[in-house]
């Protein structure tokens, strides 16, 4: 418990009709979840106007509404808060609620359009490897320290952020690595919180249905960089043109890295194989176990975040040698009869071309690379075609398939995919609709040394239909099903 004004610092205030010294229970966004004595938050929503609930909140029991407008119904005994933005306000008022948490502990925040889960989840197995007791915020979980809670968005909300934050403060960990997304600082869920660092990535077509246009996408990521403090580190991958926008305004120490650029820390492959890779880093060889150009820079991000991070050089990059791959990031399986399945996230078109040119590279020529894909439902749908083009100009075979479509009809998804097609490329191509049934055809066509790649869903381990969601995980089903054949 604590005093509405206290929960309120750092908050710009506009107007105020009652009392901030009042005592409040827990903060909500949710009218539903208020309680007698609770704060309710009145947040603007891309579909729910919480403005539109502030009298079910004050029913239900709450002491105090923060809202951008002023009802017309003002409850006595009820304080009411008039703000700018209520999504910038629940930022600090769940950071004050939570005494600060982020303060208390090494927040490293890793943004761009793919690697995140990959480059966190790396860095906390380094760090507690290394002996240190780690917290992860990521797309696939939660980890305090060693409990693990389950994930819900890429980025979560303030609260829920302050709260796993502060669960951290109280176990003594000492680092976090955090997933930044896009739609997460235009909802200002970070808003509030002392990043130690951040990290960029590289930015590609993503999220164009959120985003009114690359711009703009590019520009929300910016601000993460804009707002660290001159304490902290920025640290950008300067192969991609948007690394040096990134640090443009940024009043962190500057680092860079990048494979084919002049860089505070660079890499070379000195081998690329199914095996795994061996690079040099600044000088340093090392082998890793995973797999794939884009998988040296994800090294190589951890590797520099190790040594700004006070990491012993070679116990960085003795560690490195130690890690496995993440859930659904070029998670791999061989037969007895040598096919070898790849499960990926791969879910933009970045992401998918980056995968096949990495399989392309390691592959012989001499077998097939039969690749399973679609696209999610009730998102970004210019990137349809992108996917189909890509899927059927590196792939010998490509079997197009449900994704999540959601709302959508998945037929109409394929079609779109399909346009993206060149004409000496549809006969590689079919369509079908059951993701279940496409995997079982794919490894059905499957001969000894083919590669089979199910790309776009990776960790996920449910498909969402119609706004049901059923247990469906493409890694257990495509070992189910190869295993059938072999015997």
């Amino acid at each position: 418990m604590k005093s509405l004004k206290d929960i309120l610092y750092k908050v710009p205030m506009e107007a105020v009709a009652g009392s901030t010294a009042v005592i409040v229970n827990e903060i909500h966004f949710d009218s539903r979840r208020v309680q007698l004595n609770d704060v309710f938050v009145a947040v603007r929503g891309t579909v729910v106007d919480g403005h539109q609930y502030i009298t079910t909140a004050v029913k239900n029991g709450a002491l105090a509404v923060i809202c951008e407008e002023l009802p017309s119904n003002i409850v006595n005994g009820v304080t009411y808060v008039q703000v700018a933005n209520s999504q910038t306000a629940l930022a600090y008022m769940a950071a004050n609620f939570y005494d600060n948490p982020s303060a208390n502990l090494k927040l490293v925040g890793v943004t761009g359009t793919n690697g995140k889960t990959t480059i966190a989840t790396l860095l906390y197995n380094l760090f507690t490897k290394a002996g240190f007791k780690v917290g992860l915020l990521s797309t696939v979980k939660v980890m305090v320290a060693e409990q693990e809670y389950p994930a819900t968005h890429t980025t979560p909300d303030s609260l829920t952020i302050n709260s796993y934050l502060h669960k951290m403060n109280l176990e003594g960990v000492e680092f976090c690595f955090m997933e930044v997304s896009s739609h997460g600082i235009a909802q200002k869920r970070t808003a509030a919180l002392q990043f130690a660092g951040a990290i960029f990535t590289n930015l590609s077509h993503d999220h164009l249905d959120y985003h009114k246009d690359f711009a703009e996408y590019r520009d929300v990521k910016k601000v993460l960089f804009d707002e660290l403090p001159s304490s902290a580190f920025a640290l950008v991958n300067v192969d991609d043109k948007n690394g040096q926008v990134m640090m443009q305004n940024t009043k962190a120490k500057k680092y860079t890295y990048a494979l084919k650029s002049y860089a505070d820390y660079n890499a070379q492959i000195l081998e690329n194989q199914f095996s795994g890779l061996l690079l040099k880093l600044n000088g340093h060889e090392v082998w890793s176990k995973l797999i794939g150009n884009f998988n040296a820079y994800n090294i190589l991000a951890i590797y520099a975040t190790g040594e700004l991070l006070g990491l012993d050089v070679q116990e960085n990059l003795r560690i490195i040698s130690e890690l496995e791959s993440v859930s659904g990031r070029f998670q791999y399986v061989v037969t007895p009869k040598k096919v070898t399945a790849i499960v990926d996230y791969a879910h933009t078109p970045d992401a998918l071309k980056n995968v096949l040119e990495t399989i392309n590279s390691i592959r012989t020529k001499n077998e097939e690379l039969i690749t399973v894909v679609g696209c999610g439902g009730d998102r970004d749908k210019t990137k349809r075609p992108v996917m189909g083009h890509i899927a059927s100009a590196l792939s010998t075979k490509v079997i197009f398939t449900s994704d999540n479509p959601r709302t959508e009809d998945p037929e109409k998804i394929l079609e779109e995919m399909e346009q993206g097609v060149e004409p000496q490329n549809f006969k590689k191509t079919m369509a079908v609709v059951n993701r279940k049934q496409a995997i079982k055809t794919a490894c059905q066509m499957a001969q000894p040394n083919d590669i089979i790649l199910i790309a776009g869903k990776g960790h996920e381990t449910y498909q969402e239909i119609n706004g049901k969601r059923t247990d469906f995980d493409d890694f257990k089903i495509v070992s189910e099903f190869l295993t059938q054949l072999e015997k």
